[in-house]
């Protein structure tokens, strides 16, 4: 795997080279917990081990008590013995307890860890990854990991390790009485473990199947719910409902699938138990006739194949759950662990603005089989706002994301201030460019949270000011709950207008030197645009501005207006030479339709 250096959140370290097998990965978020670990398997390791013994008391207690009949014992002999089973019961009780909060500690952490590894990982990719994936399932496959390595951890101390070291020490006790029922017992271990290895890799295939569809119908359900309006507008919820039955019914069918597989297994397991205790009781009654073992031998050894039966029954369920959870960790690493698209360089420097100049150097730009830029060339001054006018797919939307490098140039370079941006920190890039999008995406907090997104330590002072002078302080204080108004998932509580007012103060706080205007007004009335026009004026004071925009008017203001065609300048000048010039900006300017772009 590529490569990455990541910072995880409190101090959790840097993030290099993170294992993408499930296995290396649980190793991986355990690490820093490993204490807990080892804490939970010396106490796992106390507690099975009494447990085990408890059917040894027994044998020992009947043993002696026959002893002490024949007169070769004492009685006090006896009671030594009987003594020792509550010992040993509270011992075990104490071990599990310790266990339990040692173990919780160990696996609650790693599977912390392992989110915030993820999210970090996640978080880190580009644009395009993001555009290529439901977030529902993002979301889920993130969820499903970490809490596949909290439920492996579980069981890796509380079912696997306790099951492996309780048939050891039973193991030892059979052989401590007969070395024959031992190697029985110990024949019926080496033909089950094989067995459900191969149930189990046979599973496998179909389970990951059905954790795959699970997050695909996941996403199916996140993004209907996400575009619920949309769905109602157009009287579609009958062919949601059913393309989400459609999801559902091959999840059920696939998890019928593999579920069907476990329970053939457990049905084996069944006889293959039954054959081998059959043979081992037989085995023992008949050495104890013989005389080969004592009552209290048949006894434990009874007693042992009772306690650990459980266990062998539920050998394979226990395989099967690892493969689950095993296929749960491997569909999130497998899909999240992948190289980032855009890495910053090995010793990339923080971008330092102190002019806002922007110059392109024979950018070449390919997306897929598409030349959208070759070698295009452009200086823009600091403090020049510039307006980008062009036809759907003249590459206007594709400069604003090589600018903020979204995408990485085939060739060229993109300078600010002289300084390549393919040579800075991402971070550092784009902390220094404010963007109002045509559709500003609010998170689902307060208005408050929202603008402070662009400087969260600023003032209350502060956020008064930018909110005014975006026009949004009147509105937001008619809201219920003023600054403290939630907004709703992607601000579906704001108008149009209102959440565009909310994103220019965001970008006022930002104060970056260098401003994108990606249609910011495009979609709002004409009452809206007026009060919006006086912010953004405030918004672009002193900065280097790049607007996009389809309603033309609003680029009347600009120093300079560039004209993109098929990824090239075919026009460049004021909009009072470039109307009175007979060319492409002109014919646009004429042919509008209430102020808008006409394609």
């Amino acid at each position: 795997m590529q490569q990455q250096t990541l910072k995880k959140p409190e101090n959790a370290g840097y993030i290099q080279d993170i294992p993408k097998t499930p296995m290396r990965f649980i190793w991986y978020v355990s690490k820093p917990h490993k204490h807990w670990m080892i804490g939970g398997a010396f106490a796992v390791t106390l507690a099975v081990f009494m447990s085990t013994s408890i059917p040894y008391i027994f044998k020992s207690v009947i043993d002696t008590a026959q002893k002490v009949t024949a007169g070769t014992a004492e009685t006090s002999d006896v009671w030594v013995w009987a003594l020792m089973y509550p010992l040993a019961v509270g011992m075990m009780f104490l071990g599990w307890r310790v266990s339990g909060f040692t173990g919780m500690r160990w696996a609650s952490r790693s599977g912390a860890t392992s989110y915030k590894t993820l999210f970090a990982f996640l978080s880190r990719h580009s644009h395009g990854y993001f555009s290529d994936r439901f977030a529902g399932s993002l979301s889920s496959k993130v969820s499903h990991a970490s809490e596949g390595v909290q439920s492996l951890c579980e069981s890796f101390l509380w079912n696997y390790y306790s099951t492996i070291l309780s048939m050891m020490v039973t193991v030892v006790y059979m052989w401590l009485s007969s070395p024959k029922i031992a190697a029985l017992f110990t024949l019926l271990i080496f033909v089950l473990v094989p067995v459900n290895i191969m149930l189990a890799r046979y599973r496998r295939p179909h389970v990951v199947r059905f954790s795959a569809q699970a997050t695909k119908a996941r996403g199916f359900a996140v993004d209907a719910i996400t575009n619920m309006s949309t769905v109602r507008q157009f009287a579609r919820m009958t062919e949601e409902q059913a393309e989400f039955n459609t999801h559902i019914d091959e999840m059920s069918r696939l998890n019928v699938k593999h579920w069907s597989i476990s329970e053939w297994g457990l049905s084996l397991n069944n006889v293959i138990i039954v054959l081998f205790e059959a043979c081992i009781l037989f085995v023992a009654v008949q050495s104890w006739i013989a005389d080969v073992i004592s009552i209290g031998e048949l006894v434990m050894i009874t007693t042992l194949m009772v306690s650990i039966q459980g266990s062998l029954v539920f050998i394979g369920a226990s395989m099967n759950s690892f493969v689950r959870r095993f296929a749960d960790v491997q569909e999130g690493l497998s899909d999240i662990l992948i190289p980032y698209e855009i890495t910053d360089a090995s010793e990339a420097q923080t971008l330092r603005i102190t002019e806002g100049n922007i110059h392109w150097n024979g950018v070449s730009f390919e997306y897929g089989e598409q030349v959208v830029f070759s070698d295009f060339n452009l200086t823009i001054p600091k403090g020049q706002r510039v307006g980008l006018v062009g036809t759907s797919g003249a590459g206007k939307t594709t400069f604003v994301s090589l600018l903020l490098r979204q995408h990485d140039v085939g060739s060229g370079a993109i300078m600010i201030d002289g300084q390549n941006i393919a040579e800075v920190t991402q971070d550092s890039l784009r902390e220094h460019i404010a963007v109002v999008p045509q559709e500003p995406m609010l998170f689902h907090r307060s208005i408050r949270e929202n603008i402070l997104y662009g400087k969260p330590d600023a003032t209350e002072d502060e956020l008064v000011e930018v909110a005014k002078k975006a026009q949004a302080h009147d509105f937001i204080m008619a809201l219920p709950e003023n600054y403290g108004t939630l907004v709703g998932e992607r601000g579906v509580k704001l108008s149009g207008g209102q959440k565009q007012r909310v994103a220019i103060a965001r970008a006022m706080l930002k104060n970056s030197r260098i401003l994108v205007l990606d249609e910011a007004t495009s979609a709002l009335d004409s009452e809206s645009e007026v009060a919006i026009q006086k912010a953004l004026h405030e918004l672009m004071e002193g900065k280097t501005v790049i607007a996009i925009a389809h309603r033309l008017s609003t680029l009347r203001e600009m120093d300079r207006i560039i004209v993109l065609e098929q990824g090239k300048i075919v026009e460049d000048g004021t909009h009072e030479s470039l109307t009175k010039s007979g060319g492409i900006y002109a014919r646009l300017w004429e042919h509008q339709a209430g102020g808008f772009l006409t394609e």
